[in-house]
This record gives C-alpha cells, structure tokens and sequence, in this order.
C-alpha cells in the first residue's frame, strides 16, 4: 500500500479559495492521504459551507489562534507517515504529493521537500514576484538550499513535506518574532537536515493583499534579518576575522544585530567611491579587496538586483568559496 501522507492546512477566513485548496489536495494522484482542515478562529463560514463528500477530510477546531497553533494542532493528530503543508488560498498540481514523495523515498538522505511554484493573482504578478519565484525554483539541490539559506527561505512554506520523524524532533513550529516558516527552515539547517525539490512546479501560489507576508510585521525585512543573524550567531559563524559586504542601510543593520547577538565584526566593504576610507558604525569601510585578506570571513549583505551575482562572481575567481570564507545574507 501507498504510504500515508497527512496533510495539514490551517485555515482562518479561507472564503472563496478555500475549495479550490481543498479539492486540489482530494484530488492527487496520490490517493493514499487525509486532509486536516485546522480551523483557526474563522469567522467567514468558508469551512462550514464546503461540501465535500469524502471521508479522508477531516476538520478540526484549534484550540489557540494563529497559524504556528494551527499547524501544530494538526501534527499532534497526524497518522501519516509523511506530513505535508498546505495553505487554504493555494492550489497543488495533481502529482505534487505523489512526486514530493518520490523524492522522499529514493533520497533517504534527504528530510524536507519543497517544490517549484507559480504565483497567479486576480491581476498580473508583478516584476518582484516573477524575480523571487525564478530564484526560488532555481534552489532544487540540497547543496544550494543550504548555501541560500540565510538569503530567505529556499523552501515555500505551503509546499514543505517533512518526514513525520523530522517534523516531531524540530518541534513543530515555533512562535518567534519573526516568520515562523522561515524559523523552522532554519532550525532544521542548523540540525543539518538535507532539503531539496522536485524540478517540476507543483504550487499555484496565490497572492493577494491579505496575505500574512503583506499584513504582518513578523514578515518585516529588519524581521527576516534578525531571524538570519540570530542562528547565524549561535553558531553558523567560523572563528574568523568577520567583517561585512555592503556599509548601506542592509549592511548596517546586519552589523547591529550581529552586535545585539554578541559578534563583532572589524569592518565594511563598499565599492562606492564615497564610502570607501570612511567609516560606518565606527568601522572602517575598505575596498572590496578586503574580502580576500587572510583569515577573513564575509557577510555578503547587498540587496540590489544583480549585486549579489557579481560579488559570487568575483569572490569565486579569487578561490573563495561560499560558505566556507563568505555567505550571502541579502
């Protein structure tokens, strides 16, 4: 028999999307699963009003607010030996459990799956999205989700499938002050699990104005950079002179959060010409050589289009390898 895959989608307010969500799930290729439908506090009677006759749903009532509770809810009454997310507003193509678990089996090695996604919305998908999905898809490998970790999250919340024994030792998710998503990407590479997708999309993401990542201030850039350097600090940094690429507002805020979390870092690189010679948070500010003295490590934190590619680019073709003597963190 097919293994049983639990799927687990909190909802709150799901209203129109939420059937599409559903039947999506009912209807994979992989039979073999139950739906839990974790209603978080809604008020819209989205959930009472679905009418589906199919006995591998379940619906179930969390007993606190918020997503984290939600999903938790559900995990602590999974009978799945797989455990896959779900959110309500999304639509999963029919093979997506199917090949997510393929992945699964034939890599033992491997404890998350994520997947290539698509965005759509009622209007156009914009530049930023059509960027951020293109480098979403593009981290298929373990190797590289890890090097792209502390960039943002590799993994689309709504397409993980962890194995029911990974996601019970991470804890489930946690409640942090910054996105609780990311949070747990992140506790599961500082355990060393391995991540990876399938190369094909499998997520119809929506977006829309009422999305957590455009209404919450856990979702904040200042929020996503405390969550980075928070596990970067308490132990993802070598013992080794840190200084850090970028002395603009993304630079400086990862200095005073390294700061905050008790890392000290010598000093900035910058390649404007004023910048350099000058001094940032009472730091000097060196020319890019700087990132090739020895015994340097390199926070990379530049945030502009295209900056990020042409310091790899340079940094490679002085034998510095990422992350063993640098690491992008924007």
């Amino acid at each position: 028999m097919q293994p049983l895959i639990s799927v687990v989608c909190p909802v709150h307010n799901g209203g129109k999307f939420l059937p599409k969500a559903v039947s999506s799930i009912l209807a994979q290729s992989h039979r073999n699963l139950e739906l839990l439908l974790i209603d978080d506090h809604s008020t819209d009677g989205a959930v009472e009003s679905l009418n589906v006759a199919d006995d591998r749903l379940r619906v179930i009532s969390s007993p606190e607010r918020g997503v984290s509770h939600a999903f938790n809810a559900g995990l602590a009454q999974c009978q799945g030996q797989f455990v896959a997310r779900m959110d309500a507003d999304d639509i999963a193509m029919a093979s997506r459990l199917e090949r997510q678990l393929g992945l699964l089996t034939e890599n033992p090695g491997i404890g998350i799956a994520g997947a290539c996604v698509d965005f759509f919305t009622d209007g156009t998908v914009g530049q930023g999205n059509r960027v951020y999905r293109d480098w979403l898809n593009s981290l298929t490998q373990p190797d590289e989700i890890a090097r792209a970790m502390f960039i943002e999250s590799p993994i689309p919340n709504p397409t993980a499938m962890f194995r029911r024994e990974i996601i019970e030792r991470l804890g489930g998710y946690q409640h942090p002050g910054w996105p609780e998503d990311y949070d747990l990407f992140l506790r599961a590479n500082a355990e060393g699990i391995k991540m990876a997708k399938p190369p094909d999309t499998l997520l119809h993401w929506r977006d829309h104005p009422s999305r957590l990542t455009r209404t919450d201030s856990r979702y904040s850039l200042e929020n996503f950079q405390r969550a980075k350097l928070f596990y970067l600090a308490q132990g993802g940094l070598p013992e080794r002179d840190l200084i850090i690429w970028g002395a603009g507002p993304t630079g400086k805020l990862t200095h005073d959060l390294l700061r905050e979390y008790g890392a000290g870092v010598s000093g900035f690189i910058d390649v404007h010409p004023r910048r350099v010679g000058g001094r940032k948070r009472d730091k000097p500010v060196w020319e890019m050589a700087a990132a090739l003295r020895p015994g340097v490590f390199t926070l990379v934190a530049v945030g502009a289009r295209g900056a990020r590619d042409e310091i790899r680019h340079y940094l490679a073709t002085h034998d510095r390898v990422e992350g063993k003597d640098f690491l992008c963190v924007a």
